[in-house]
């Protein structure tokens, strides 16, 4: 009982401190929660929490050491995350380029209301962690160093809930802070920016994805 709970602990440090770190799941909820309706931005969260749950049960079932271990399987998923993954920064980058060239198009648009839903707000969250080929090699390297035969299903159970409960707490946190009335009145003037940023991160990483698979 004692190991398990040190194998609990163990992911649970892991998991947290990878869910800290930035990447395109957090761009995403900071991007949405500053500029989205509250709803969205929360959707997002819940959307990112069931991929990593997703990501979670392939690895542990071993579907996820399968597709790495297909060269061919492997590479299709590479290049369709890059592909999301690069059309998203393109998208990101246009909306700056948008706001900075027509400000009065922007004042427009903002007082029309804003443009995702909650469905849109999930999509986004499920698609940019589940295509993302880094988070798949993750944890199939997190869950193969620590996951041994040893450990028994309802062990399993328990991390698999962990890990959604810990990233839906985390995603949801960030949601609901940057989506409150004043503090997005207070991020309104570094919109440009974090889409900027949130832009050229995604782009980063989606050629980082698509090096890594034209090299092998």
């Amino acid at each position: 009982m004692e190991l398990q709970l040190q194998l609990l602990f163990s992911l649970a440090v892991i998991h947290t401190v990878a869910l800290a770190s930035p990447g395109p799941d957090f761009a995403l909820v900071v991007r949405l929660a500053a500029q989205e309706h509250r709803r969205t931005a929360v959707a997002a969260a819940l959307g990112l929490a069931v991929a990593i749950t997703l990501h979670t049960l392939l690895s542990l079932t071993g579907v996820s050491l399968i597709i790495k271990g297909s060269p061919n399987l492997f590479m299709a998923v590479q290049l369709i995350g890059a592909s999301y993954l690069g059309w998203m920064g393109i998208g990101a980058i246009r909306a700056a380029i948008a706001h900075w060239r027509d400000e009065a198009h922007l004042n427009a648009a903002s007082a029309a209301g804003r443009g995702l839903g909650a469905a849109q707000g999930f999509m986004q969250g499920v698609s940019t962690n589940l295509l993302n080929p880094k988070a798949l090699v993750f944890f199939i390297t997190l869950f193969s160093t620590l996951i041994t035969p040893e450990v028994t299903l309802s062990t399993k159970v328990a991390a698999t809930a962990m890990m959604f409960a810990l990233s839906l707490g985390w995603f949801s946190l960030i949601a609901l802070v940057l989506s409150h009335p004043k503090m997005q009145l207070k991020m309104k003037r570094a919109t440009p920016m974090i889409n900027l940023l949130t832009g050229l991160l995604f782009i980063f990483v989606a050629g980082v994805i698509l090096t890594g698979a034209l090299a092998r």
